[in-house]
């Protein structure tokens, strides 16, 4: 089974930006719905950007115009781009192949100080 592993968390200041990267260990993001789904302490998963191969990206309000989710399917790297991070964005964030079987990563924790 594909496995996937996140990278880019850390310590950013509000309003700052960030790059998180998913690498899978096999050819999957071209072939399947591919997202990142974040965690707030205290609250649900909350999906925040995916990427369809036949419909495109789409992304949740809170973070629409903010995020950026692409793919590098040479390299087999999901990213997504966050900028005007707000303190609210703080979560730990998961790559995530939806669907069955539904992969997930480890996970990386973004904190936003506020």
């Amino acid at each position: 089974q594909v496995q996937l592993a996140e990278s880019g968390g850390g310590l950013v200041q509000t309003g700052g930006s960030l790059r998180l990267s998913c690498v899978a260990s096999g050819d999957i993001f071209s072939r399947n719905v591919m997202g990142w789904v974040r965690q707030a302490p205290g609250k649900q998963r909350e999906r925040v950007a995916w990427c369809d191969p036949s419909a495109g990206a789409d992304y949740a309000g809170s973070v629409k115009g903010r995020f950026t989710i692409s793919i590098d399917n040479i390299k087999n790297i999901l990213y997504l781009g966050m900028n005007s991070l707000k303190h609210e964005d703080t979560a730990v964030y998961y790559c995530n192949k939806f669907g069955v079987p539904d992969i997930w990563g480890q996970g990386t924790q973004v904190t936003v100080s506020s």
